[in-house]
């Protein structure tokens, strides 16, 4: 009678790590190749960090990078922002004119085509050119717009599902001892849904971070995003140079989600004493 549990538990880590297996090893391996010396990407010829040296020289990529984490913060931040409003009034709000339509033109980049996006974006910006000086060259400005656009969907899903899960309760009793809705929302709404909050700015930041398509339709050849500029080289041919690049990236957005998930962890606890002084 033991035997059929332990035998489904050897095959459930066995799946598990087939999977992570599958999603890793190729990062692993590439982190391990940005320490090769030869110029052959595929070629082990022997440890050496040259290559960041390389990359640290390369204007080109260090402007893309600088350029992409600028927008992918302000990004971010305003997709947040946005996307915890339009999840509010999708969840709170369920009973106004055009609730449907509002629902769907908001999540509608979820399913919307890159190429569609970006060359809608493009025309919308062509047109604004001709009223606005603001909008008549593309840069930094079109392709923050542009990404704020998509990312405001992620967040909004993220913040709804968590609002779900809500209990009204809180802020319907906070109410009835005469506390106005506003004041509401700040100190017990917002410090409940903050882990979404932060996991919806982390997804938004990393979505801006490695955007193609949609970048390379709003913007200039003076805000030469980060992606735009690894195509650019690796049609060229592939340098160790991208394989130092790509460990550098995934040191940042990996220490950005331990950091988001300490967070976190540090509220929740701090939340989980408050709420057993409380009742003792």
């Amino acid at each position: 009678m033991n035997a059929i549990p332990e035998y489904n538990s050897k095959w459930k880590w066995m799946i598990i790590g087939l999977v992570l297996a599958f999603l890793y090893i190729p990062i692993l391996l590439l982190m391990i190749y940005s320490f090769n010396e030869s110029r052959l990407v595929t070629v082990w010829s022997g440890f050496s960090t040259k290559w960041y040296g390389e990359l640290l020289r390369d204007e080109l990529l260090m402007k893309g990078f600088k350029t992409s984490l600028i927008i992918g913060v302000f990004s971010a931040s305003a997709a947040v922002v946005l996307g915890t409003i339009s999840a509010f009034i999708m969840q709170r709000f369920t009973s106004f004119r055009g609730e449907t339509g509002f629902a769907f033109m908001i999540t509608a980049p979820l399913v919307m085509p890159d190429v569609i996006t970006g060359l809608s974006l493009l025309l919308l910006f062509i047109s604004l050119g001709q009223f606005f000086d603001l909008f008549a060259q593309r840069g930094m400005l079109t392709i923050w717009i542009a990404h704020v656009t998509f990312c405001t969907a992620y967040v909004t899903v993220v913040v709804s599902s968590r609002l779900q899960e809500l209990d009204n309760s809180i802020e319907e009793a906070a109410q009835d001892l005469g506390a106005a809705p506003v004041k509401v929302f700040f100190l017990i709404t917002l410090p409940m849904i903050a882990p979404a909050l932060v996991a919806g700015w982390l997804l938004a930041f990393t979505l801006s971070l490695d955007d193609l398509v949609i970048s390379s339709f709003v913007s200039g050849p003076s805000s030469t995003t980060l992606p735009i500029a690894v195509f650019s080289s690796v049609r060229l041919g592939l340098s160790p140079k991208i394989n130092a690049l790509a460990t550098i990236m995934v040191l940042i957005v990996s220490f950005a989600a331990f950091l988001g998930w300490w967070l976190m962890s540090r509220a929740d606890k701090r939340r989980r004493q408050e709420i057993r002084a409380s009742i003792t």
